[in-house]
């Protein structure tokens, strides 16, 4: 993340993400596919590491395989088969939804994954008891622990959607665009920009 100062001196938290240049790898149309779609392709991948369908498939796009694929079912650009999209399809000021993978933390305990408080201080011939979950249930009368009981697990690594984000300034000629705020993810991980 960065920072950058708007024309009142207010200071913005935002995100620098490379969106493309992405190849329109398949165009694909109700009378042959039963669908309309738009399928792009982002990221540069080695030729020795791709498989014959994908040379193949690149090849009808005049490109080189690429590492990763998406298709956007009724797309509203109109791009034929081979052409590029840039970051000029955004525009400064426009609101905009980043669908990305989480940073993955592991095995956590229950004050962080879920934020409880604990038990206080130790007192009263407490042992190892601050950051315990406590009780999680109840005694014969249910005789179980019901589903979804906040509890200690793996935390992080999930799909996540952050909506609204705005868009600060577009870099054409390097294909960087800034989003406000924080954009799901590690350094250096595809994340899907949503219009």
């Amino acid at each position: 993340m960065t920072s950058i100062f708007d024309p009142s001196g207010k200071q913005i938290a935002c995100t620098i993400v490379e969106a493309g240049p992405c190849v329109v790898s398949q165009v694909k149309t109700v009378e042959t596919d039963g669908y309309a779609a738009t399928q792009l392709a982002y990221g540069e991948k080695k030729e020795k590491n791709a498989t014959k369908a994908e040379k193949n498939h690149f090849a009808k796009a005049q490109s080189t395989p690429k590492s990763f694929v998406k298709e956007f079912r009724d797309y509203a650009l109109q791009k034929a088969l081979g052409e590029t999209v840039t970051v000029d399809i955004f525009t400064e000021g426009e609101k905009v939804d980043i669908v990305g993978t989480t940073k993955g933390k592991g095995f956590q305990g229950v004050v962080k994954r879920h934020g409880f408080a604990g038990v206080g201080q130790q007192s009263h011939g407490q042992h190892d008891r601050q950051r315990a979950p406590g009780s999680i249930g109840n005694s014969s009368d249910a005789s179980r622990v019901f589903k979804g009981m906040r509890m200690a697990g793996r935390m992080g690594g999930d799909r996540v959607k952050t909506k609204g984000l705005k868009v600060i300034k577009i870099f054409p000629e390097k294909n960087y665009i800034l989003i406000s705020g924080s954009v799901p993810g590690h350094n250096g991980s595809i994340v899907l920009i949503q219009k």
